[in-house]
């Protein structure tokens, strides 16, 4: 196979991603603005922070590595299926116009050293639209990735379907997806970037496809556009309507991406997806791993864990990730409905070794409470962990899930919603992941709202933290019809470490020499993070099948 190299050094004069001119109007915020200071802030308006559209080769030259560039299947000949008058015409122009091949772009790059592969549209021809050479283009670009064992990455800016290629045009959606489909089989990685606009048969294909989808701040992404909505139906649409920020807000995508952060950003995503040997990063120095000790629990009532447990003071999800793990990337969204602000959930690095981390998120002030919905999940956040443990396993990154809940949301919407749905769904996927999954419950572990991300290798407990089939109060509330008798539940129904570990409900007990809180956070961080080094020395050597059968054996020996 040979590729046609061609380097993006300098822009032409030609190129007019924004309108020619010293001064240059800023249609978001009415400002005149300097050219030459919008160009150099990467096309972002300097008053309102307002994103121009970029051309393709800017955007190659903001993305890629000086000279890395190769160019791929330029020269295709399109199709007029239709015979709209003046098509070809039209096509001809705009390439002499614009000095691009189509309406995108793809080949060979490095970014930061990380090879990819990376395809570029342009609203400027035809408003980026998908006809048979971009779904073409697309398609092999792909199809070589797949082929290199390559990860894609795919900027899009499009209006849709190309309109003067009829049903030809269509047919580029299912196309472009059945490729994807064989890259992502393949363990392959595929990040897609929606700039403004995205829309229409682009959005329900390829753009909608990533393992991991980021937008630019702004950007407009939907199916049908609001003025095809707007004119359809008559439906007034809300402020911010298919916004970068509306989506990240529904859950439909990962993150926003600013432009200055975009290259480094990307090529940590590419270099996180690069599975270090077993040998790299933590697990070359098996010195540095504990053995592990039994616990000699000191004399403190159930009650009372109960409350240790349920603390404002008590460190979170969140402070044991930043702490453990290095470059956390979190990631956003079921990609149906919602991003449930309890539930976190992303990549990071432990000691060089790429983890997919998963938290329940509490917050310690009423505000973060009201964001964090009290740590209680609702199905979207569910949802949103197996995702992200799905999208584990597939590049076989290790799981460690940390469990703080009082329980799954017990609301309305919740149960409108499919929460019961969601937990079983967990429970049953999980107990197949073919790969290492550990939990530890570091506050409350509320009944299935922590069994939904409990359904791993090994199961650890902090020592003042619970684990319990329902509160102390609902249990009294129930068998005794009194819910202030819930002192009294708490110790008879054994829902601490040690008591649990003598069950065999869990697996290890990690002590705490006083009640985790900012005051001992490095020691306990420092402690666990030995505990996980231990964790996955002992298991990242076995096979796929081995740690889901081991998985099947703990839980069907209860």
């Amino acid at each position: 196979m040979t590729f046609k190299k061609q380097s993006f050094i300098s822009i032409p004069k030609k190129e007019t991603d924004i309108p020619e001119g010293m001064w240059v109007k800023c249609d978001a915020c009415g400002e005149m603005l300097y050219r030459e200071d919008v160009v150099k802030n990467h096309l972002v308006c300097y008053k309102c922070g307002k994103y121009f559209r970029m051309s393709t080769k800017r955007r190659l030259r903001l993305i890629t590595d000086k000279q890395s560039f190769e160019e791929w299947d330029d020269g295709l000949e399109g199709k007029d299926p239709l015979d709209y008058p003046d098509y070809p015409e039209k096509i001809a122009s705009l390439k002499e116009k614009y000095h691009i091949d189509e309406a995108v772009t793809t080949g060979r790059c490095t970014v930061h050293g990380e090879e990819t592969v990376i395809a570029v549209c342009d609203a400027r021809f035809l408003m980026g639209s998908m006809g048979y050479v971009v779904g073409e283009k697309i398609t092999r670009a792909v199809e070589k990735a797949t082929q290199l064992r390559l990860p894609i990455i795919i900027f899009t800016c499009s209006g849709g379907a190309r309109m003067q290629e009829g049903m030809v045009s269509l047919m580029q959606m299912a196309k472009t997806s059945a490729a994807l489909k064989k890259h992502s089989d393949a363990g392959l990685l595929y990040i897609t970037v929606l700039t403004d606009p995205t829309t229409g048969g682009v959005t329900a294909s390829f753009a909608m496809l990533g393992d991991i989808i980021l937008a630019e701040p702004g950007a407009l992404v939907g199916f049908a556009g609001p003025r095809v909505i707007e004119q359809t139906i008559g439906q007034k649409l809300p402020e911010g309507f298919q916004r970068a920020e509306f989506l990240v807000e529904h859950g439909l995508i990962d993150g926003i991406i600013k432009r200055d952060d975009m290259k480094d950003t990307l090529s940590r995503l590419l270099h996180m997806h690069r599975m270090p040997s077993r040998e790299e990063g933590l697990l070359l120095n098996k010195l540095t791993i504990p053995e592990k000790k039994n616990l000699h629990p000191q004399h403190v009532s159930a009650w009372d864990r109960v409350q240790l447990a349920r603390s404002s003071e008590r460190l979170t999800s969140l402070d044991y990730i930043t702490e453990i793990f290095s470059c956390f990337e979190e990631m956003h969204g079921d990609r149906h409905a919602s991003d449930d602000g309890s539930t976190i959930g992303g990549i990071a690095y432990l000691d060089g070794y790429p983890v997919t981390v998963i938290g329940q998120q509490k917050g310690r002030t009423t505000k973060e409470n009201i964001t964090r919905n009290f740590g209680m999940p609702s199905p979207e956040g569910y949802r949103k962990a197996l995702r992200l443990m799905k999208q584990a396993e597939k590049f076989k990154r290790p799981i460690i899930n940390f469990i703080d809940t009082p329980g799954a949301y017990p609301g309305l919407e919740a149960e409108q919603h499919g929460q019961g749905e969601a937990i079983a769904r967990n429970l049953y996927e999980m107990s197949a992941l073919k790969v290492p999954v550990l939990s530890i419950v570091i506050g409350e572990g509320g009944s299935g709202g922590a069994l939904a991300l409990a359904v791993a290798n090994e199961v650890w407990m902090m020592e003042n933290s619970t684990y319990t089939i329902l509160s102390p109060e609902g249990f009294a509330s129930i068998l005794w019809k009194d819910g202030k008798r819930a002192n009294e539940a708490a110790g008879i129904m054994k829902v601490t470490a040690a008591e649990l570990k003598e069950l065999g409900i869990i697996d290890h007990v990690i002590e705490e020499s006083i009640p985790a809180c900012d005051e001992n956070r490095l020691e306990l961080c420092r402690l666990m993070r030995k505990m996980i080094r231990r964790f996955l020395y002992d298991n990242l050597d076995k096979d796929p099948e081995t740690l889901a059968a081991e998985r099947y054996r703990r839980f069907r020996e209860f």
